[in-house]
């Protein structure tokens, strides 16, 4: 067994995110190249994905840029994108949001603090423009679930999970990355899958990837199906299934959404779930990647491994940031900067 193979699934999950920023799409589909921004840990409240790709159209990311680094949540999204050319009561120029206009007014104020709506005040009323028209940057949205090891009962987990997405089809392809085995018939294609979900293998020394099944497009356009509860088999049979139906607008509303928070987020965002003030806390290279490393554990640590209680955890001495380190804030701060810096420069546009 190398070292790869004993990583956590965390540190699987940052050599996909790698990959995909790399080298997307798979090389062996047909696709033609097209920019993509990726990131982790991230999709409803009812599902998160391991890694989101976010194909975007070039020219329409640029002009997202203008928008600033920071996500449009909901609330700005009931705003900004509505936003007339020219001056016009906010009332006459917005759809009814479906809540109370109060709120509006905050938000509206909240996108003119950030300098991404004009807002003006005339007999008392409030009246917005737009700076930009709010492009429609977002191609496809693309789901990736990684298991590394699939065992029978992560198998089992995955199949549901797989069926869900499928059924929902909020992403417009969904695929498995799991650990290349080298066996002549890799384990992940035995598993009860739903055919419409590809499957990737990872090589683990490599870190190249092969598609061993080729995902179907879902038509994210369409109504989808949100299954809420599975019915249990029982002596009798199958008890009844409780689902609801996703109409297209919602599923619009939230992918824009997911990919607003992928925009900002990124996947290089571990940091912030860590503690790279502790003096332990290192950056490893694996070619062009960084991997969180702790040397007193020895190990590519997790987020919950990596906190206050760790009983390694030892904080940057006071004279690291005061007394003429050559990282102005201390080695945690260069670490947050570093992974900061290669989140911008690998955003296209």
């Amino acid at each position: 067994m190398t070292d790869a193979d004993a990583d956590p699934e965390f540190v699987f999950e940052l050599r996909t995110c790698r990959w995909a920023e790399r080298e997307w799409p798979p090389a062996s589909t047909e696709s033609p190249s097209t920019p993509a921004i990726v990131a982790r840990q991230l999709g409803t409240k009812r599902r998160r994905w391991d890694t989101l790709v976010v194909e975007v159209d070039p020219e329409e990311f640029r002009q997202r840029a203008n928008f600033g680094r920071e996500r449009l949540d909901s609330d700005l999204l009931d705003v900004v994108p509505h936003a007339p050319a020219d001056w016009e009561y906010y009332r006459d120029a917005l759809p009814d949001p479906g809540y109370p206009w109060r709120y509006v007014r905050e938000t509206i104020h909240r996108a003119d603090d950030r300098g991404i709506l004009d807002v003006r005040k005339r007999s008392n009323r409030i009246e917005i423009r737009r700076k930009w028209a709010y492009p429609d940057w977002v191609e496809r949205i693309v789901a990736v679930e990684n298991k590394p090891d699939l065992d029978a009962s992560a198998a089992r987990d995955l199949a549901a999970q797989m069926e869900y997405d499928v059924a929902l089809s909020l992403a417009d392809e969904v695929w498995v990355a799991t650990r290349e085995t080298g066996q002549r018939v890799e384990p992940a294609l035995l598993e009860r899958l739903p055919v419409e979900v590809g499957i990737l293998t990872l090589n683990a020394d490599s870190r190249d990837a092969s598609v061993e099944w080729f995902p179907r497009s879902l038509d994210a356009d369409a109504p989808g199906t949100l299954i809420r509860e599975r019915g249990e088999e029982t002596a009798y049979g199958s008890a009844a299934s409780r689902f609801d139906y996703a109409d297209p607008e919602w599923k619009a509303r939230k992918r824009l959404e997911i990919a607003e928070r992928a925009y900002e987020k990124g996947w290089r965002s571990f940091a912030e779930t860590m503690r790279p003030d502790c003096r332990h806390f290192r950056l490893r290279r694996e070619g062009r990647t960084l991997l969180p490393y702790c040397p007193a554990k020895n190990c590519h640590q997790t987020s919950s491994e990596c906190s206050g209680s760790c009983p390694q955890f030892s904080p940057e001495p006071p004279q690291w940031r005061t007394k003429n380190w050559p990282i102005e804030g201390g080695p945690g701060k260069g670490i947050r900067r570093i992974l900061e810096a290669r989140r911008e420069r690998n955003r296209p546009g």
